[in-house]
């Protein structure tokens, strides 16, 4: 049984094939060919690079030095923040467990949204329930964890209009909750109890989704338009 912390947490997370797929998945479903897309909070440029192998043209925001040389290795534009984006220059952009960790969301969010062409698509994704609040989070420095509600209210001062926001991995937000309740207070991920959730509990909890989607889900998923 090895554990990980800090850096390798996320590393780790390469290897939840099934959450992966999905996350890939959500990001597929909004991008259309001819699309300008930016990646903001692209980490190594895990799903940007996916995207542009398959001949989407994409960009990065990636503030942490050693991640965006890997990006810009592999052949990507990449900017450190948002704001070195040209403002109504962007079809798409999304943004995966990105938010969370930024003190002044409503402000970030504000920029991001500038970024889009009016008409333009934005995909955000963070994760949910203050209740699951635990040493992870304190670990990777999230600030919150949101609710429909609370993002939706995030996105629309931003000036997005709205179309969807739901919940998403149900099992998920129990393995959570179990974590937090007999879990580490190192918030360190135990990479066999990952792996053996990523294939067995993660794909029978996306089927419950269907029913449990605007209930409860680890993370909360919200899509709209620049208005």
């Amino acid at each position: 049984m090895s554990e990980y912390t800090g850096t390798e947490n996320l590393e780790i997370m390469t290897e939840a094939v099934n959450y992966n797929r999905f996350l890939l998945s959500l990001i597929r479903s909004n991008a259309r060919r001819g699309d300008r897309i930016a990646d903001i909070g692209a980490g190594i440029g895990t799903f940007a690079l996916a995207l542009a192998a398959e001949g989407l043209d994409v960009r990065c925001v990636e503030p942490d030095a050693r991640q965006s040389r890997v990006i810009a290795e592999g052949g990507l534009p990449v900017v450190a923040t948002a704001e070195e984006l040209a403002d109504d220059s962007l079809d798409y952009i999304y943004s995966l467990n990105v938010l969370e960790h930024i003190d002044d969301d409503r402000a970030a969010a504000t920029t991001w949204v500038r970024k889009l062409k009016p008409g333009g698509r934005m995909l955000i994704y963070v994760p949910a329930f203050q209740v699951l609040f635990s040493s992870l989070d304190r670990l990777v420095e999230h600030r919150r964890r949101y609710q429909r509600d609370t993002l939706t209210d995030v996105m629309l001062s931003a000036g997005l209009r709205v179309d969807r926001v739901r919940y998403a991995d149900s099992a998920g937000f129990f393995a959570t909750l179990a974590f937090k309740a007999i879990g580490n207070d190192s918030g360190t991920i135990n990479r066999r109890a990952l792996v053996m959730f990523d294939r067995y509990a993660f794909p029978l909890g996306r089927i419950a989704d269907t029913a449990l989607d605007r209930i409860v889900g680890k993370n909360v998923v919200l899509t709209g338009v620049r208005m």
